[in-house]
């Protein structure tokens, strides 16, 4: 019987221009989902069609699909939405931005603009990157994953984990199922050291069908990771097989050189020396060819020559090894793709037990400079003698090869050191004890120069670097700690990028008109004058935010004061401590039979814990469900959290009577407080605005969970906590519409191998 194909008549349909706006996003969208189920089927591209081999020339991005293939799909989409509006249905699209609805002009142009910006070949500045961003209108954005997956990409590329992780976070509420975007926070995870996230996000997409060499590549580099946390020698050794087994499967599916060094790298470690030389041959020819096609387009070379890099060290050919680092690193190189490299290339040479330096020799990466120089003087001298600081610090960055730089603004010399990092074209970070205009009020002002020219000063800086945190929103000018918190703080990130790109810290000074640095294992100073310049303390200094001494310790020594410090002033102690708040879910919902149980039982246990917890805190406080506790540092407050989540999560309430689900929400921050006798109860106390920021986190903490503030996490690295680590996972609007912070999973980390 003849077959007459009769499809619903939608050729009275006419769509709207918002709603044909999306025949692009689904003809796309339509070739991506038939990809992703051929893959899952183990097709692979091919020239020509052999259903016998399971090759399909249509395995490409469809970007790179012929037009006649582009618009089978486009037809496909637009007769989709002609469709659903001929069935009655009614498509609508997102609500415009408040700012379209007033009349201003339409976002898309400056959307389009970004698509293009993003798209364009070569590296973009941070700086370029962080205006498209923050330049963003949400709404035009939520209609194309593609934005967020390019800048998500781009950052990766650039080591900016962080902010790449906020970017394909957001573009995953849109876009829940897109696997590039999922692929990218699985990869962000993985940089910022949360293993077992990344790793239980990629088992998922390979549960799904997902075979491809990203989804199952990095599948692998997650058991590498586990592999090299892991204590107990079996736990290692089926992690490392684990990692082997998924970097074979997807070399031998895809054929990618990227996944067959890895298989490589990981049979050596393995103890397969013959197997692991066998496979960095096969990649050196798939290598050789790629970079002779590379050299002829003009492309990127570097992980062409990095991958022949890699399997020269397999071979131990330690001289060809030299030659192709060394090749790869000429001009300039993103931090995030160096930083990869480097971590493969120490694992094989500690295994072959090779020169450890080598690393450092052929595969450098940036410093960065923490810049601790103190003083007022610079809001004294010159014009032409901070001109000549900032000449010396821009020579010394060059020198120490600085590629990204912290500083309290302003300190002496604070200005001109984020002028010569802007010139470096590094990142240049500013930490702030209190918002600026709070900052102006503090200080005094001398010579001809008027509060508001300060403050345009300090905003024409800080308005061009990569980022500002302000550690108070309020100056605490009772003994200083505004400014100590915010040193402490920047110590604490400083450490935390420099962890994250596995390089060094170099802490910088002015002493005494000496600009100095200390470096590893060298406790006294490198200096050299510069003229002009002058790193007293002055009698200006507003709450003691600038100190009173010029000094800077070197990596490893412990900022003072330790949280716990006290100071007088106002007639109350000002203290820097570590403050928990928690939360119990779901007590509302419990019946007047069970709150007898739950305050025994549920709380109870806490109240044992407490008991027995050393050291005991310093402020122990319930109102019904919450808890809110002070600790004397974030050691203890990390430890007791962690402890806390542990017992409660292993508990069955239901034998008690109680609901299956019921937890706490635990949040940490650290921060200066008063402390004070409360005048109603008599009893010790601490309050303060970092008092309310800790139980504004604590609400939107996931139950069973423990969060952090950055400011925690940061204060957890500057004072080298065991035990347990701060995990990023992204910005976090706090309750109470108190504004969005960066975040932090606190979680336990294993023993160290060592």
């Amino acid at each position: 019987m003849e077959y007459k194909p009769r499809p619903i008549d939608t050729s009275q349909i006419t769509l709207s221009e918002d709603v044909l706006e999306l025949t692009e996003l689904l003809a796309k969208n339509t070739h991506e989902n038939w990809a992703r189920q051929r893959l899952s089927e183990h097709w692979r591209y091919g020239a020509e069609r052999n259903d016998e081999r399971r090759e399909h020339p249509g395995l490409v991005s469809y970007e790179e699909l012929t037009e006649v293939e582009k618009q089978y799909d486009r037809n496909t989409a637009l007769e989709t939405l002609k469709t659903i509006v001929s069935l009655g249905y009614r498509i609508e699209p997102p609500a415009r931005s408040a700012q379209a609805q007033e009349g201003a002009p339409d976002a898309a142009s400056d959307t389009d603009a970004a698509l293009e910006t993003l798209k364009r070949p070569g590296a973009l500045a941070l700086g370029d990157l962080l205006a498209i961003w923050q330049a963003r209108d949400p709404a035009r954005w939520a209609r194309s994953a593609e934005l967020y997956q390019r800048l998500g990409a781009r950052l990766l590329k650039l080591g900016e984990l962080l902010l790449a992780y906020d970017v394909v976070s957001e573009g995953l509420k849109p876009w829940p199922d897109d696997l590039r975007l999922r692929q990218l926070q699985a990869h962000a995870l993985t940089r910022l050291g949360a293993t077992e996230r990344a790793n239980a996000l990629l088992l998922a997409l390979y549960a799904e069908g997902q075979r491809d060499e990203e989804t199952v590549g990095m599948l692998a580099r997650t058991h590498k990771d586990l592999w090299q946390q892991a204590d107990d020698p079996l736990e290692r050794e089926r992690q490392l097989q684990q990692s082997y087994k998924f970097y074979e499967e997807a070399y031998r599916l895809t054929g990618g050189y990227w996944t067959g060094i890895n298989a490589a790298t990981v049979a050596l470690l393995s103890g397969r020396r013959e197997h692991a030389r066998a496979l960095a041959a096969e990649v050196r020819a798939l290598c050789l060819a790629e970079l002779r096609r590379t050299e002829e387009a003009g492309g990127d070379r570097y992980w062409t020559l990095a991958t022949l890099g890699e399997a020269a060290l397999i071979s131990e050919d330690w001289t060809e090894a030299a030659r192709r680092y060394d090749e790869a690193v000429q001009g300039d190189r993103q931090l995030g793709e160096l930083t990869s490299t480097r971590r493969n290339a120490r694992l094989i040479i500690e295994y072959l037990g090779g020169d450890p330096a080598f690393v450092e020799r052929h595969l450098p990466v940036p410093k960065v400079v923490v810049f601790a120089g103190r003083g007022a003087a610079d809001r004294q001298a010159p014009a032409e003698a901070e001109e000549s600081v900032r000449r010396v610090i821009l020579e010394r960055l060059i020198e120490l090869n600085a590629g990204v730089g912290y500083t309290a603004v302003p300190t002496h010399g604070g200005a001109p050191f984020l002028e010569a990092m802007l010139e470096t074209g590094g990142e240049t970070h500013a930490v702030l004890p209190c918002e600026v205009s709070e900052l102006l009020k503090a200080e005094s002002i001398e010579g001809d120069e008027s509060r508001a020219e300060r403050g345009a000063r300090y905003e024409s800086v800080l308005g061009r670097i990569t980022s500002v945190v302000a550690a108070s929103e309020q100056n605490m000018t009772a003994g200083g700690m505004s400014g100590e918190y915010s040193r402490l703080l920047l110590h604490g990130l400083a450490l935390i990028r420099a962890k994250q790109l596995d390089t060094e810290l170099i802490p910088l000074a002015l002493l005494d008109g000496h600009l100095a640095t200390a470096l590893e294992g060298q406790p006294d100073f490198v200096a050299s004058p510069v003229e002009g310049a002058d790193a007293r303390a002055g009698s200006d200094d507003p709450g003691g935010i600038y100190g009173s001494q010029a000094t800077a310790a070197p990596p490893g020594a412990k900022p003072a004061p330790e949280l716990g410090a006290v100071a007088g002033g106002f007639g109350f102690d000002t203290r820097m401590v570590a403050l928990l708040f928690a939360d119990a879910v779901n007590f509302s919902k419990l019946t007047e039979a069970q709150i007898p149980v739950f305050v025994r039982d549920f709380l109870g246990a806490v109240g044992s814990l407490v008991a027995r917890f050393q050291p005991a805190p310093l402020l122990k406080n319930t109102w019904g469900d919450g808890l809110y506790l002070v600790f004397e540092d974030v050691q203890a407050a990390g430890r007791f959290a962690l402890d806390l989540s542990d017992l409660l999560n292993a508990t069955d309430w239901t034998l008690r009577g109680l609901p299956a689900d019921l937890n706490l929400r635990i949040a940490l921050h650290a921060g200066p407080v008063y402390a004070c006798t409360d005048p109603v109860t008599q009893k010790d106390n601490f309050i303060g605005t970092h008092v309310s920021r800790a139980a504004r986190l604590e609400p939107i903490t996931p139950p069973g969970q423990v969060y952090a503030s950055q400011a925690f996490a940061a204060l957890a690295a500057a004072e080298r906590v065991h035990g347990f680590t701060c995990d990023y996972v992204g910005q976090t609007p706090l309750a109470k519409k108190y504004g969005t912070f960066p975040t932090y999973h606190v979680r336990r980390t294993r023993k160290s191998n060592a």
